[in-house]
């Protein structure tokens, strides 16, 4: 299976030749075979670009811009797709290739711990120390909060003392 790449080599667009650059200097740097395709010098692959997109994916004008990526004859998608995927470390899938033996993607799907409704992750692997050091923790917010609330009484008291100590000056003259 290969991955056909579609670029322009002689696109007058800096935007089209860094996301092909992008997309290629990728698949280089992770040696995942590929097929550069140009669609600037061959009209057959212009053509068989322009047929293959599916109409979803076309934009507006109807012409989609390279690069445009397929698996053999499969499409994967755009720049945008490829971008995506790439972030969110599903490139293999999105190529429609099976990641390579110790790759993150593989193991990110593989690995999804499930948890217990009620059961917090990592709380039956704590020593003693640790446990303690969480509720000294807990204990310091809670005094932490304590302390805000007095402080906000403290503050209110000083302004009703203050307002009265006002009133009786007025009453007083």
């Amino acid at each position: 299976m290969v991955i056909k790449v579609f670029v322009a080599t002689s696109s007058g667009s800096t935007a089209i030749k860094k996301k092909q650059q992008e997309v290629v200097g990728f698949l280089e740097a992770n040696k995942i075979d590929f097929k550069e395709l140009d669609i600037a010098c061959d009209e057959d692959n212009r053509k068989w670009m322009r047929e293959n997109v599916p109409g979803e994916k076309k934009p507006q004008n109807g012409i989609p811009l390279p690069p445009q990526i397929f698996n053999e004859e499969q499409y994967c998608g755009d720049f945008e797709s490829f971008f995506s995927a790439k972030e969110e470390n599903i490139i293999y899938s999105f190529l429609g290739l099976a990641p390579p033996p110790g790759s993150t993607e593989g193991r990110i799907i593989e690995e999804e711990p499930t948890v217990p409704n009620g059961d917090v992750s990592g709380e039956e692997n704590k020593t003693a120390e640790e446990t303690e050091k969480s509720e000294a923790t807990e204990a310091n917010e809670v005094h932490t909060e304590d302390n805000v609330e007095a402080e906000a009484e403290s503050a209110e008291r000083v302004t009703e003392e203050q307002e009265e100590g006002k009133e009786q000056a007025v009453t007083e003259v």
